[in-house]
């Protein structure tokens, strides 16, 4: 492992971390790969901080700040928490000028260890679409499979494309 990736470090949400979820949550760029396309105001994101328990029994989802050396680099999710069937789903973003460094491969990891071991889920997902090379080769690395292709998931406007269900047990 590089000296980079032993440095990551994942923690709760905090009230100064407002505007880089604001950025994040507005980066349009983003959208097509999430399930949101609406802007957020910062009074919800600020409301959002106030009010999330940082615990998924209670929230169903957990939000995670991704920190190298005190910087925040990027946020991991677990997300749609079902305890019923004991699933979750898996999204992780870094900021532009951290990616390829090896940082979301040791955030997911750090997120899957976690998820397995300390709350006992017995398996994580995500949806990928299929031209998102990197997040495919990331999850990949980090023990997802690769279990069906769901056609037109995501809608571009007027067109589809296609997005990888991939399972990690």
């Amino acid at each position: 492992m590089n000296d980079e990736m032993k440095h990551v470090r994942l923690r709760a949400i905090e009230p100064e971390d407002l505007e880089l979820m604001y950025d994040l949550e507005n980066d349009e760029s983003l959208w097509d790969v999430g399930s949101t396309n609406v802007p957020y105001s910062r009074f919800f994101i600020h409301e959002y901080i106030k009010q999330t328990t940082g615990d998924i029994y209670t929230d169903k989802q957990l939000r995670l700040m991704i920190e190298v050396e005190q910087q925040v680099v990027g946020i991991i999710d677990l997300m749609s928490y079902d305890p019923r069937h004991n699933r979750a789903e898996v999204g992780v973003v870094i900021q532009q000028p951290f990616r390829h460094r090896g940082y979301a491969t040791e955030a997911l990891q750090q997120l899957t260890d976690y998820a397995l071991h300390v709350l006992h889920i017995h398996q994580l997902y995500a949806y990928i679409s299929t031209e998102n090379e990197y997040s495919l080769q990331l999850f990949c690395k980090a023990g997802f499979r690769q279990t069906a292709v769901l056609k037109d998931w995501l809608c571009h406007g007027d067109t589809y494309s296609d997005v990888c269900f991939m399972q990690f047990f």
